[in-house]
């Protein structure tokens, strides 16, 4: 997750087999912004959508094509995504990152810590 500016706020690692949603059933849970900007992949009524809006929490997901009933969302808001897109290519910058090195997901998170408090002192 990341903030307004880009910046890294919160992780949550996942096996590579697990989809985006479990990952977000996590990180939604304890989350302190107003709204939240996410591609099609978080494009679940149960277990994303309506639990923020239950929060009082602003919902801009793209809905997939294949749904029944489109979903209206902000198109000007959503450009915002980029920042996420922007702090994954600046995670990717470091090579042991990027080819994932390290055997134990513990290790590897520390790395992903590290890295993040990197990018955020620039």
């Amino acid at each position: 997750m990341v903030d307004a500016l880009g910046n890294p706020t919160d992780f949550h690692l996942t096996p590579g087999q697990a989809c985006d949603l479990d990952g977000a059933d996590v990180l939604l849970e304890d989350l302190g912004a107003d709204t939240v900007i996410a591609d099609k992949g978080y494009d679940a009524d149960e277990r994303v959508i309506e639990r923020l809006k239950q929060k009082g929490k602003g919902v801009v997901i793209p809905p997939k094509r294949n749904r029944a009933v489109q979903r209206e969302y902000d198109k000007d808001l959503y450009k915002a995504r980029h920042l996420i897109e922007n702090f994954f290519a600046q995670l990717k910058q470091y090579r042991a990152i990027a080819t994932r090195y390290d055997k134990r997901a513990i290790n590897f998170l520390g790395a992903i810590y590290l890295a993040a408090t990197v990018i955020w002192l620039n």
